[in-house]
């Protein structure tokens, strides 16, 4: 760290640099002076005196080291904001420059949980630690700690890039805790479910169950789809809005560039498409409507509330939240062997990583007869010994 561990040494032939601890920052600071045997112990006695100063509060960086770039950072007015100030500051930057649902998001968790508890500490005094005790206390599923988490990373990311903090002390650190049950755990609906489910709705409501049960669309896509994003020559609807409650009613792009995408209608899919054409086709606008209102769906909520619910309370079937049909379409497609790369894609994931992680049970194993169709093709006439034999 310096001369002899004391957090001193020499960086130049004019110069010896000293270490510090300072509100939770390690701070180097350069003085001008030749680094021989005696400046060396001034230098050593210089950063004692900046310590003490530290421990009794009474150190003024600014005074201490005028020229140095971090001394605006530790001026009083910078090191008065507070987690509160600055999460209602960055919330109200962050409303221009992500999507209505994102922003909802954020806004409840920083006024419902961040701000509550986190509120009053100094933003250059959160530690990792403080937030660890404080999210250990919480009585939520992992999936909302992540949330959590995301969004105060989020905020903290944007903190350095203001110079209010050093670094991020949630960088590459992610609580969680053992044996909680997600909020979005994969529940798929069996063949026999699905069936049941089908056979209590009927009209526009069976239509919408069915297209979702076989393009494994979000319920914000499904809302957001309108009759020219179906292209019938090819087989396939594109995908490149979504509409949450949060959007107003308003269709918004999708999140990622992956989700955009265009998605093959598989026959169950197209059926339901072409049955849905008697209800909506004609005002050529959006393809699935409320029956009660006649109008598009505004989101997950009232499909939830109005539909679904009783839907599953008539089949007689365990209640799960209408995203589960997403998970459906992927369990059903990765049991048949499809490729997990085209349901990513199907799903509107950039690569198959995270098919294998959530869906990875559904992925069939290797049997016995696994490589010899490789075998076959790749080794016959390359002369390899003992390939004839295997063929």
């Amino acid at each position: 760290m310096g001369r002899d561990g004391r957090g001193v040494r020499a960086v130049s032939d004019s110069s010896i640099e000293v270490t510090f601890m300072y509100r939770g920052v390690r701070c180097r600071e350069r003085l001008s002076l030749k680094p021989t045997a005696t400046n060396l112990k001034l230098a050593e006695r210089h950063k004692i005196a900046i310590e003490h100063a530290i421990a009794t509060g009474i150190f003024d960086y600014s005074a201490t080291f005028p020229g140095s770039p971090r001394a605006a950072r530790f001026a009083p007015e910078a090191c008065r904001e507070n987690v509160a100030g600055f999460l209602t500051r960055w919330l109200t930057s962050k409303k221009q420059h992500v999507s209505s649902s994102t922003y909802e998001g954020y806004r409840k968790i920083v006024e419902l949980r961040l701000v509550p508890a986190l509120g009053t500490v100094m933003v250059i005094d959160l530690k990792r630690k403080t937030v660890r005790d404080w999210l250990d206390t919480l009585h939520v599923s992992n999936k909302t700690l992540s949330n959590i988490q995301s969004c105060l990373r989020s905020a903290l990311n944007d903190a350095v890039d203001e110079e209010l903090v050093e670094t991020n002390p949630l960088a590459g650190w992610t609580y969680a805790r053992k044996g909680l049950v997600k909020d979005d755990d994969v529940d798929p609906f069996s063949p026999e479910e699905q069936r049941t489910i089908l056979a209590a709705l009927e009209g526009q409501a069976c239509n919408l169950v069915q297209f979702a049960f076989w393009t494994g669309m979000r319920t914000s896509e499904l809302v957001a789809l309108d009759w020219g994003d179906v292209d019938w020559l090819r087989g396939e609807v594109h995908v490149s809005r979504a509409m949450t409650q949060a959007s107003s009613g308003k269709a918004e792009v999708t999140k990622t560039v992956a989700g955009k995408r265009s998605i093959k209608l598989l026959a169950p899919a197209l059926a339901a498409l072409k049955a849905q054409k008697a209800y909506t086709y004609l005002a050529y606008a959006e393809v699935f409507q409320n029956p009660r209102t006649c109008q598009r769906w505004a989101g997950d909520q009232p499909i939830r509330k109005t539909m679904w619910t009783h839907a599953l309370k008539k089949a007689g079937v365990r209640y799960r939240r209408p995203y589960q049909t997403r998970h459906t379409f992927a369990s059903m497609m990765l049991s048949a062997g499809e490729h997990p790369m085209w349901v990513a894609k199907q799903l509107g994931h950039s690569d198959w990583t995270m098919i294998a992680r959530v869906y990875g049970r559904w992925m069939p194993s290797a049997d016995n007869t696994a490589g010899t169709r490789a075998e076959h093709q790749f080794s016959e006439g390359l002369g390899l010994k003992g390939a004839e034999k295997n063929s």
